[in-house]
Formats: C-alpha cells, sequence, structure tokens
C-alpha cells in the first residue's frame, strides 16, 4: 500500500505553527488532487490546505488542534480504488447491509450505541480534558467542545469557566445559556497585536473634516466612462489613496517606524487597505501606490478584496505597508478613533458621509461631508506634521482635480 504523509506547509516566513480550523473532508473519504481538505489559521491569515494526491484519507489532528509546520495532518492511500459515485469506501457497504438482516436480538440491543453518540453531541473530553474539568469540578456536559463532532478538548477543558456563584435563579424567566467558542489563531493575534499598540505606544488622534461634493461630482460625470474603458468603477479609494501618497512625500515622517533606538523612513508608499472578510479585518497591500493611476488603485484594491472574501489572499500580500487606510464609513460609523498597524506609525480613517450644513463664502449650504481621522505614534510623529499631513489630505479631497489632476480631470481619470 502506497500511503502519502500530508504535512504542514510553511504558510509564510516567521511562522512555525497554525491552527486545523476546519476540516472540509471526513476520515474516510475519497479526496482529488489539489481538492482543498482543511481550512488552517495562522496569525496572519485562514489558508486553504489542498490534497497532494488522489485517494482515500485519513485524518490525523482534529478541528482545533494547533499543529507545527512540517507535523504530519493526514494520510492520504494512492492505491485505494474511486468509489463509485463519490461513495463512502466499499469496505463499509457490506456492514450497512447486514444490519437489516440481524436477529431481533440484535436489534434491541441497538440502542447501545446510542449512549456514546448522545455524550458526543454535548462533546466527550480528551482524557487530558477530562482531568482539567474534574479538578475544576465542571460537568461536561456544560462545556461546548470545539473539535470535530463537539470533541472537548484541553484547550476547551482549560477556558472553561467554573459557573458562578450567587443570583436567584428563581427570578429568571429566560434563558441563561451561555455557548463558549475558542478564538481562532487570527483572531487571537489579532488582540495581542491590538493591546500591544495602545500599551507600547505613544498613540494620539488628529481629526478634520473634508468636503466630498467635487468626489461626487467627478464620479456622477465620469463613472459610465470610467468603467467602460477601464473594466472598474471609480470609487471614493482611489482619491483618498492618491491624496495619502502626496501627503506621505509632503511629510516623510508619517511614512517611517521606529525600530528600537532607530527611525526607518521609506521612499515608497506601500498603502495596506482594511478589507472586512469572513475572517475578520485584513490589510491587504498596494505597493507602491504613489505611482498608480486611478484606474490601478481601483483594480489592484478590487483583486484583493475579491482573494480577502474568498479565502485566497496569502501572506506575502498581506506583509508590509508604510500607512493604512480603514474605512468605517461602509458600516455607518461618524467618527473613530482607527488603532494604528504596527510596525506602522499612523492610520487614517474615514468615516460615513452625511448632507450637513457648512458655511462657504459667508452662505449657509448643503454639502456631502465626512469626518477623517488620523491616529499616529507621538514618538516619531510630532503634532505639527500629523495636523499637516490631514490638512493636506482634506486639501487634495476637497479640490482634486487641481491637486490630484493637474487641473485636467480628463486626463486625471486617465480618459
Amino acid at each position: 500500500m502506497s500511503v502519502l504523509e500530508m504535512k504542514v506547509p510553511s504558510p509564510g516566513e516567521s511562522i512555525t505553527e497554525v491552527e486545523i480550523a476546519t476540516w472540509l473532508v471526513k476520515d474516510g473519504d475519497y479526496v482529488e488532487k489539489d481538492q482543498p481538505i482543511a481550512e488552517v489559521d495562522s496569525d496572519k491569515a485562514t489558508l486553504e490546505l489542498p490534497a497532494e494526491e488522489s485517494g482515500i484519507i485519513t485524518l490525523k489532528a482534529e478541528e482545533g488542534d494547533v499543529v507545527q509546520v512540517g507535523q504530519v495532518v493526514c494520510l492520504i492511500d494512492r492505491d485505494a480504488a474511486k468509489p463509485a459515485g463519490g461513495a463512502a469506501p466499499a469496505a463499509e457497504t457490506p456492514k450497512q447491509e447486514e444490519a437489516p438482516k440481524a436477529a431481533e436480538p440484535v436489534k434491541q440491543e441497538a440502542p447501545k450505541p446510542a449512549a456514546p453518540t448522545q455524550t458526543y453531541a454535548t462533546g466527550a473530553p480528551s482524557p487530558a480534558a477530562k482531568k482539567i474539568l474534574d479538578e475544576k469540578g465542571i460537568d461536561a456536559s456544560q462545556v461546548s467542545g470545539s473539535g470535530r463532532d463537539g470533541r472537548i478538548s484541553k484547550s476547551d477543558a482549560e477556558l472553561a469557566a467554573v459557573p458562578a456563584m450567587g443570583g436567584n435563579s428563581l427570578t429568571a424567566t429566560g434563558s441563561r445559556s451561555t455557548t463558549t467558542t475558542k478564538l481562532s489563531v487570527l483572531r487571537r493575534k489579532i488582540a495581542q497585536r491590538l493591546v500591544s499598540v495602545k500599551n507600547e505606544t505613544a498613540m494620539l488622534t488628529t481629526f478634520n473634516e473634508v468636503d466630498m461634493s467635487e468626489i461626487f461630482r467627478l464620479r456622477k460625470q465620469y463613472k459610465e466612462e470610467f468603467a467602460q474603458k477601464h473594466g472598474v468603477g471609480l470609487g471614493f479609494m482611489s482619491f483618498f489613496t492618491k491624496a495619502v501618497t502626496r501627503a506621505l512625500q509632503m511629510y516623510p515622517d508619517v511614512n517611517a517606524s521606529i525600530d528600537g533606538d532607530f527611525k526607518v523612513n521609506y521612499d515608497f508608499c506601500d498603502i495596506s487597505i482594511a478589507v472586512s472578510g469572513p475572517k475578520g479585518l485584513m490589510v491587504p497591500v498596494l505597493r507602491n501606490a504613489e505611482n498608480m493611476s486611478f484606474s490601478s488603485v481601483e483594480a489592484n484594491i478590487k483583486d484583493l478584496a475579491v482573494k480577502v472574501r474568498d479565502g485566497k489572499i496569502t501572506v506575502d500580500e498581506m506583509t508590509g505597508g508604510t500607512f493604512t487606510i480603514t474605512n468605517g464609513g461602509t458600516f455607518g460609523s461618524m467618527l473613530s478613533t482607527p488603532i494604528i498597524n504596527p510596525p506602522q506609525s499612523a492610520i487614517l480613517g474615514m468615516h460615513n458621509i452625511i448632507q450637513r450644513p457648512v458655511a462657504v463664502d459667508g452662505q449657509v449650504v448643503i454639502r456631502p461631508m465626512m469626518y477623517v481621522a488620523m491616529s499616529y505614534d507621538h514618538r516619531i510623529i510630532d503634532g505639527k506634521e500629523s495636523v499637516g499631513f490631514l490638512v493636506a489630505v482634506k486639501e487634495a479631497i476637497d479640490n482634486p482635480v487641481e491637486i490630484l489632476m493637474g487641473g485636467d480631470e480628463r486626463k486625471g481619470l486617465g480618459l
């Protein structure tokens, strides 16, 4: 029998372990070469694990297990024949056919396997998990297992909390159930990074507002022609990306990071664009965005966003970045203080657009306005630079034709 040992490949540099998030196949299934068989979480992304060969698969790790890069997680029997119609292996079929022919006593004994099945539904603890639960005095039936078929793993037992004391249950009239689920490796890493930013940086936020009137006009006037020529829509992100790269070149300390006792300045603008995906917020990077046209920015953002939402984004595509743009306005946020994406030193937060009365040349007029916020590390960026940077962004958004397009809107949009 020719058996292939499938090992966890390295998702990227510096990643030494991953977590089995979901098995997409069952033990004993026949899998085709390159068929996705599992989703694995690293501290940077969720990736699919494809089958290296075709054959019958035997799983060697459970969902929720943390495994090292290079560790065997499943076996594939390459000599096994593919079952007709993709059914379970033929060896199991006689067992299913013999059941109806069994004598009456056997039928009466059939409910016996139901006991472990019933226990499994609520989650059967592993030996290590059972020991921890016994020490805590917690009934296994009160713990939600994150392993395969609800199995309670050691980490589930460690996270299980002793039931709170106190409170009069006689006064409770509604459901008081709780659900405990283990955070993914990616979510735990994000949590660690966010806490470290708050603790290790001198983060401040400065605010301003921008008038979106001209951008609205340009999009309305040229959206069809732009889409027809370039194959992508003319969105807000290209204007803000162009405004940011211009401001970064005007204020180079904003496009820098701290490395120990040293400041590292970058002569390129790699812009991280925050994109919401099924596994959380991802920040793919536009490389050398300062050299991109409006259409190039839109096309690259669209491509990266699709990869994030389909779970196809790679670690390399999210590594690096010298400045981040995040748009909470897509979810209805009016104002926020975005958190820096380390090791970067600043981040721009966009918000929702609201028709508001503003004073223009001594007259009150209604304009589409947006609040913008820039959080920055005060250890490396002074107030003068941070305020000047945000004002430069505001100027470019308020007057994109003159500042971002050189006075020629059609040429600036590549039309």
